[in-house]
C-alpha cells in the first residue's frame, strides 16, 4: 500500500514539474512574441508618414472665379511634401459669415493645393492691386512692337529693363533693372491670356526706388524690355554698351614724326677793300 502511495506521489510530482516547465515555456514564448510585436510596432511608427490636411480644388478654377465651399475639399497630404502656405481649415479660406468672398487670381487645376498667391484676400477684387503686396507699386512703361518683345509679353512674365540714351557725352545702352514682374499688359491683367498682342503699355511690379528709376529713365531716354525664361532667376550684374562696343574700337593710325631738316654748313668770307668790308656767306 505504501509502495502504491509512493508511486502515485512520484507520478504526481513528475506531472506537476512537467506542468510548471510547460507553463514557463509558454510564458517565455509569449514574452518573446510580445517583444517582437513591440519592435515591429516601433519600426512601423518610425517609418510612418506624417499627414496633414490640405485644401485642394475639386474642379478647374479660372481667373476671376469665386471660391465657394463646394469647389474645395480637404485631403491628407504628406507633411514633408506639403506647400509652405497651404490652408488646413475652412475658416482660413471662407468668411464664417459668408459675406466677404475670395476670387481666383491664377488657374487652379483639380486636386491642386489652394495657395494664398492664387486667390485674393477677403472681399478683394481680382485686379491689379490684389497682386502687388506690401511695399510694392504698379508702374506703367510705354512700349511698342520692338521694345515690347513683339507682343509676346503676358502678365506674370519677368523682364529685364534696358535704357538707351546720352550719358557723359556718349550714346549708351545700360541694364538698369533686372527680373521685374509684369502684372498687366495694356488693360489686361489676366495671366491666362496666351494670344500675342502689340501692347502700347505694360505695367510692372516695382519697389518705390525702382519706380523712381524707371520714371527718370523713361523721361531721359528709351526703354527696351528683354523677356526672361520661366526658371531664370540669375543676376546678370552691370551691363553697359556704347557705340564703340557696337562698331568696334579702332585705334587711330600713328602719325610719323617729320624728318629733321638738314642744314648745310655755311661760312662767311669777308673781303676788305680799303676802309670798306664786304661779307659773303657761302655753303660748303
Amino acid at each position: 500500500m505504501r509502495v502504491i502511495f509512493l508511486l502515485v506521489l512520484i507520478v504526481g510530482m513528475g506531472l506537476a514539474g512537467f506542468a510548471v516547465l510547460e507553463t514557463k515555456n509558454r510564458f517565455d514564448q509569449y514574452n518573446a512574441a510580445l517583444a517582437q510585436a513591440n519592435a515591429i510596432a516601433q519600426e512601423q511608427n518610425a517609418n510612418r508618414v506624417e499627414l496633414v490636411q490640405v485644401a485642394v480644388a475639386t474642379r478647374r478654377l479660372e481667373y476671376g472665379d469665386t471660391l465657394i465651399p463646394r469647389n474645395v475639399e480637404f485631403v491628407d497630404w504628406p507633411a514633408d511634401a506639403a506647400p509652405a502656405d497651404y490652408f488646413s481649415v475652412a475658416a482660413d479660406i471662407f468668411d464664417p459669415e459668408g459675406e466677404d468672398l475670395r476670387l481666383v487670381l491664377r488657374t487652379i487645376e483639380p486636386n491642386e493645393p489652394i495657395l494664398p498667391v492664387k486667390i485674393t484676400g477677403f472681399g478683394q477684387e481680382a485686379g491689379m492691386a490684389a497682386r502687388l503686396g506690401e511695399g510694392f507699386r504698379a508702374f506703367t512703361i510705354r512700349v511698342d512692337v520692338a521694345s515690347g518683345v513683339s507682343g509676346f509679353l503676358t502678365p506674370s512674365d519677368r523682364v529685364d529693363v534696358f535704357w538707351s540714351g546720352a550719358f557723359r557725352g556718349q550714346n549708351v545702352t545700360r541694364l538698369i533693372i533686372e527680373n521685374l514682374q509684369l502684372i498687366a499688359v495694356d488693360q489686361t491683367d489676366d495671366v491666362q491670356r496666351n494670344r500675342p498682342i502689340v501692347a502700347r503699355t505694360i505695367t510692372v511690379k516695382a519697389t518705390p526706388q525702382q519706380a523712381a528709376i524707371l520714371a527718370q529713365a523713361q523721361s531721359s531716354g528709351a526703354l527696351s524690355l528683354s523677356l526672361r525664361g520661366l526658371a531664370d532667376d540669375s543676376e546678370i550684374g552691370a551691363v553697359e554698351v556704347s557705340l564703340d562696343d557696337v562698331v568696334g574700337y579702332v585705334a587711330p593710325e600713328p602719325v610719323a614724326a617729320p624728318e629733321p631738316e638738314v642744314v648745310a654748313p655755311r661760312r662767311t668770307i669777308t673781303v676788305r677793300r680799303g676802309g670798306d668790308a664786304v661779307s659773303t656767306v657761302t655753303a660748303d
